[in-house]
C-alpha cells in the first residue's frame, strides 16, 4: 500500500499541530490563570507566650479572668505565689507567664467579693473577664 505524498504532508502537519497543542483536543496543558487559583488563606500569626497562656485559661471557660503582676515589674517569687493562693483560694487555674512576671488566674468566683482589695495593695491587677 502506497501513501500519497500530499496525504503524508497533511498527516505530518496534523501530528506536529497536535504535539504543539499538548495532545488531545479539549485538554489544556497550560498553567491555570491567576483567577482560577484559589486564594491562599492567610496564616494566623503564632500566639505570644502571654496570648497562648491567656487562651489556655479562656478555654477553661471561667467567668472571671485576672492578671496579677508585681508593682516593681520583677518576676513573681515564692512569697508572691503563696500570697496569691492564700488570698484567692477560689481560683481554679493559675498560669505563670511573661517570663514569670505575670500570673493569669481563672475562676468562677467574683474576686471583688473576696480579697481583691488585699491583692490590689500588693499587685497590679487587671480584669480580663469578658475581654
Amino acid at each position: 500500500m502506497m501513501i500519497r505524498p500530499g496525504f503524508a504532508l497533511v498527516l505530518l502537519a496534523a501530528s506536529l499541530l497536535l504535539a504543539a497543542c499538548g495532545g488531545s483536543p479539549g485538554v489544556s496543558n497550560s498553567n491555570p490563570s491567576p483567577q482560577t487559583l484559589s486564594p491562599a488563606s492567610p496564616q494566623a500569626s503564632p500566639l505570644t507566650g502571654f496570648e497562648r497562656d491567656l487562651q489556655y485559661i479562656r478555654n477553661g471557660r471561667y467567668t472571671y479572668v485576672w492578671i496579677f503582676s508585681r508593682k516593681d515589674g520583677k518576676p513573681l517569687d515564692r512569697e508572691d505565689s503563696a500570697f496569691l493562693r492564700t488570698n484567692a483560694p477560689q481560683v481554679v487555674d493559675w498560669v505563670t507567664t511573661d517570663e514569670g512576671r505575670k500570673v493569669i488566674a481563672g475562676t468562677n468566683f467574683n474576686l471583688e467579693e473576696g480579697n481583691l482589695e488585699a491583692l490590689k495593695k500588693r499587685f497590679v491587677s487587671e480584669n480580663y473577664s469578658g475581654r
